[in-house]
C-alpha cells in the first residue's frame, strides 16, 4: 500500500474492485486475482484491492463489522488496538471528564475513532504520511470525521495545550525491519518525552508493552494490564488524576469468547484485580486444586492479591501456580483439580499414562524449560482418556502435576 494506491482505491473504479475483491477474499490469491483481472481491474488495481479485502476479513475480530469499510496496512492491523479495549479505555477518560483528547502516533486511528465514538473530540498526529492518510480515511469511513482530526507530523511539536488529556502510543517496532523494541528509551517519541506528558497535561494515558519493568513506572501513575479473553494484550500507565490505584489486572470479553472457566465464570464484560504490586504471597506445599492465573494478573504482579481472595498459597515463591483446597469460582484463574504429583520423569510419567489410558493431553507451564508439543511426541500417547498435565516447580524441584479442569465432566485420569 502507499499513497498512489489508496487514491486509486478510493476512486469510484476502487470501491467497485473492492467490492468484488470481498466476495473473493480467504480463497485462492491466484485465482482470485485472476478472477478481479477479468472483470476488466487493472493487474496493480486488482492487487491494491485483493490485499485490502483480505485485511479487512483479518481485522473483524479487532474493529468488528465496521472493518469492512476501512483501510488497513498489515503492521498496522498487527499494532492496533482491539475495539474492546479502545472503546473501554475512551469510555474511562470520558467518565473522568475528558472533552478534547491528543491522540499522539495514533496508528490506523483505533484509540482516536474510540474516542470520538465516546464523543471526545479527539485531535491525532502520526508521523508516517501514509498512516496518518489512512486513519482519515478511517475517521471518513465510519462516519466519525467531524470529531477526529489527523495531522501528519511529529508528536513531539504538537500543542497540547489545545486539550485537556493526552493519550500517547508510542513505536515500539523500528521503522523498516518491522522487529519489536523492548528498551523504552528507543520507543519514538523518546521516552523522556513520554515521561514528560504528565508533567504538562496531567491527564495522560500512555500505552506500553506489556512486558514493561516495573521500575520504569512512574511515581503516582497507575500501571494497568489488559488481557482479552485470557490473551494479555497491553499495558498503560495512567497518570495524574486518572491514577487511581497502583496496579490493575483488567480482564475483558469479547462477544464471541467463550467463558473464561470450566464454571462459565467470564461472560461478563469486564472484571478487575488491583493492589499495590509490592505483597508476597505465602509459601506452602502442593494442596488439592492449582490455579494458573491471567496472565494479566502475574504481569500486574498482583499474584499475592488474587492468594488472599482464592485463601490460596504457592509452591515455590518464584512460581505463580496457586493452590487452594476447594475450587475457585474466579475469572482471574483456571483451576486444575490435581490427581496426581510427582518430581519429572519423562519415562515415569510416560509409563503412568500408558497405564491409564491416556491419549490426550493438554499441557500448562511455568519455571520449566520443556516445550509442551516436543514432549507430546516424546510421551508416545495412546487411549481414550485425557488429562491436565502441568509442569512446575515445587521447593525448586521441578515436578508434574495430572490432573483435570476442575467442574468439567467427561474423561479423567484416576486418582
Amino acid at each position: 500500500m502507499d499513497l498512489d494506491q489508496l487514491a486509486a482505491l478510493r476512486t469510484p473504479a476502487g470501491e467497485t474492485a473492492l467490492a468484488t475483491a470481498a466476495g473473493l477474499a480467504g480463497g485462492d490469491p491466484l485465482a482470485a486475482a485472476a478472477a478481479l483481472r477479468a472483470t476488466g481491474v487493472p493487474a496493480d488495481l486488482a492487487a491494491a484491492a485483493l490485499t485490502q479485502a483480505e485485511l479487512r476479513r483479518r481485522a473483524v475480530p479487532k474493529f468488528g463489522p465496521e472493518a469492512a469499510g476501512m483501510f488497513f496496512t498489515r503492521a498496522g492491523l498487527e499494532q492496533a488496538t482491539r475495539r474492546v479495549v479502545a472503546d473501554r479505555r475512551a469510555a474511562r477518560l470520558r467518565a473522568a471528564g475528558v472533552t478534547t483528547l491528543a491522540d499522539l502516533g495514533c496508528g490506523l486511528g483505533a484509540d482516536a475513532l474510540a474516542a470520538a465514538r465516546a464523543g471526545i473530540r479527539v485531535y491525532a498526529v502520526e508521523a508516517d504520511p501514509l498512516t496518518a492518510a489512512l486513519a482519515t480515511s478511517n475517521a471518513h469511513a465510519t462516519g466519525l470525521a467531524d470529531l477526529v482530526t489527523v495531522e501528519c507530523g511529529d508528536a513531539t511539536t504538537f500543542d497540547v495545550t489545545r486539550v485537556d488529556a493526552v493519550f500517547c502510543d508510542p513505536a515500539r517496532r523500528r521503522a523498516g525491519t518491522g522487529r519489536r523494541i523492548f528498551d523504552p528509551t528507543a520507543y519514538s517519541p523518546p521516552w523522556d518525552f513520554v515521561l514528560g506528558l504528565a508533567e504538562r497535561v496531567p491527564r495522560t494515558v500512555v500505552k506500553v508493552a506489556p512486558g514493561i519493568d516495573h521500575a520504569l513506572i512512574p511515581a503516582g501513575a497507575e500501571a494497568e494490564w489488559v488481557s482479552v479473553d485470557g490473551d494479555l494484550v497491553e499495558a498503560a500507565l495512567w497518570c495524574g488524576p486518572l491514577a487511581e490505584v497502583p496496579r490493575r489486572a483488567t480482564l475483558l470479553r469479547s462477544k464471541e469468547g467463550p467463558p473464561l472457566n470450566a464454571f462459565g465464570i467470564g461472560r461478563a464484560p469486564s472484571y478487575h484485580l488491583t493492589g499495590s504490586g509490592t505483597v508476597e504471597a505465602a509459601v506452602a506445599g502442593v494442596r488439592r486444586y492449582v490455579h494458573d492465573p491471567d496472565p494479566a494478573v502475574v504481569r500486574a504482579h498482583l499474584v499475592a492479591e488474587l492468594a488472599t481472595d482464592l485463601d490460596g498459597t504457592l509452591a515455590d515463591p518464584t512460581i505463580a501456580y496457586l493452590y487452594t483446597d476447594e475450587p475457585a469460582r474466579s475469572p482471574f484463574t483456571r483451576c486444575i483439580e490435581v490427581a496426581e504429583v510427582l518430581p519429572f520423569s519423562l519415562k515415569r510419567l510416560r509409563a503412568l499414562l500408558r497405564d491409564r489410558g491416556v491419549g490426550r493431553v493438554e499441557i500448562l507451564k511455568r519455571g520449566s524449560a520443556l516445550e509442551p508439543e516436543q514432549l507430546r511426541r516424546d510421551l508416545r500417547l495412546r487411549g481414550t482418556g485425557s488429562a491436565s498435565l502441568v509442569l512446575t516447580r515445587v521447593a525448586g524441584t521441578p515436578t508434574v502435576l495430572i490432573g483435570h479442569p476442575a467442574g468439567e465432566d467427561g474423561a479423567r485420569t484416576a486418582p
